[in-house]
């Protein structure tokens, strides 16, 4: 399935600015305004940083991605405010970094309803979305919106009455103690089925 990539798209550094400059005008990004989304996009723009600085790579991710000679588009589709995506972001970012046949970009998904649209998640506008073109515009992958352990957690934390914001809280956790080993095993099962890489 041939994808156009919307034409408003941003560089990681471009995504970060931009949300920056929504909360320098009290703003957050999207179409709902609220005092919690500015509150977890201000949360948001720490975890970026943090893992910017904090997160390696494993060896055995690393050595398949600077193997990689294919031209590769990633597209995430985020929003400032997502949590799942503020740890799942910086992760993409030092993968494409590795290698220079990859390009990562970033739209958002308020702005783009019809390229949303695309790529739902049990029928709901769920993010972020990474997907992965050939050098073509053809579809390779969806990912998202969160590595399995965290969709499993999630869903046992709900069916024992945790509420919203508990939840919220347990799933950051385990992003923090996981340290990412849960999302690279998955990123290594996706590259493994592209017999071209």
């Amino acid at each position: 399935m041939k994808i156009d990539v919307p034409q408003k798209n941003y560089s990681y550094t471009e995504y970060q600015q931009l949300i920056k400059e929504f909360l320098d005008a009290g703003k957050v990004t999207g179409d709902l305004q609220s005092e919690s989304l500015l509150e977890y996009t201000k949360l948001n723009m720490h975890r970026m940083h943090r893992w910017d600085k904090t997160f390696s790579l494993n060896a055995a991710l690393t050595k398949r991605i600077t193997e990689c000679k294919s031209p590769l588009q990633w597209i995430v589709i985020t929003e400032g405010w997502c949590g799942d995506a503020a740890q799942q972001i910086p992760v993409i970012e030092k993968l494409a970094s590795l290698n220079q046949q990859i390009s990562a970009r970033y739209v958002l998904r308020d702005e783009n309803p019809e390229f949303m649209n695309q790529f739902l998640t049990n029928g709901a506008r769920s993010i972020p979305i990474w997907i992965c073109l050939d050098q073509n515009g053809e579809l390779l992958w969806k990912w998202g919106p969160r590595p399995k352990e965290a969709v499993d957690l999630l869903q046992r934390l709900k069916d024992e009455g945790f509420d919203d914001s508990a939840r919220k809280q347990e799933l950051h956790s385990w992003y923090a103690q996981n340290k990412h080993q849960a999302f690279q095993s998955e990123i290594q099962h996706l590259l493994a089925q592209l017999s071209k890489l």
